[in-house]
C-alpha cells in the first residue's frame, strides 16, 4: 500500500467515527428524561410526537400533537416559545434531530426528551 491509500482509509476511518459519534451524542441542551421523569412534566408542556404519521396512528402516547420529523421546518412556527417542549420518536435519533432544529430555528430553551424513545413506553397509549 502506499502513503495515498492510508491517506484515503484514515479519511474514511475519521468520518465513519464522526457520524456515529453525531448519531448517538446528545446535545446539553436536550434534557433526555426517564418515563417516570416524562410522565411528571408532559402535561404542561408541549407534547410532540415526531414520527411519522402512519407510526403516530398505530399508537401514540395519549395528548400527544403529531408533528413529523420530515415536517419539522415547515411547521417550526406551531412551537410556542412560552412552554417547555416535550418531544419523543420512536427510539431517540428523530427527537435529537427535531430538538436541534427548533432550538435553531424557534429559540426554545426548554427542549425534553423521551429517553430510548416510545419503543420502551409502557404508560397509556391511544390507537387511531
Amino acid at each position: 500500500m502506499d502513503i495515498m491509500q492510508y491517506i484515503i482509509i484514515a479519511v474514511l476511518f475519521a468520518l465513519i467515527v464522526f457520524l456515529l459519534v453525531r448519531r448517538f451524542y446528545t446535545p446539553k441542551y436536550i434534557n433526555n428524561l426517564s418515563q417516570e421523569e416524562f410522565i411528571k412534566g408532559y402535561r404542561k408542556a408541549q407534547l410532540i410526537d415526531v414520527r411519522e404519521p402512519r407510526e403516530y396512528d398505530g399508537g401514540h402516547i395519549l395528548g400527544a400533537r403529531n408533528i413529523p420529523m420530515s415536517q419539522i421546518r415547515q411547521r417550526i412556527n406551531e412551537f410556542r416559545k412560552d412552554q417547555p417542549i416535550y418531544l419523543y420518536c420512536q427510539s431517540g435519533a428523530r427527537s435529537r434531530q427535531a430538538a436541534s432544529i427548533i432550538r435553531k430555528k424557534r429559540g426554545a430553551t426548554e427542549i425534553y426528551q423521551l429517553k430510548s424513545g416510545f419503543r420502551k413506553w409502557t404508560g397509556k397509549i391511544k390507537k387511531k
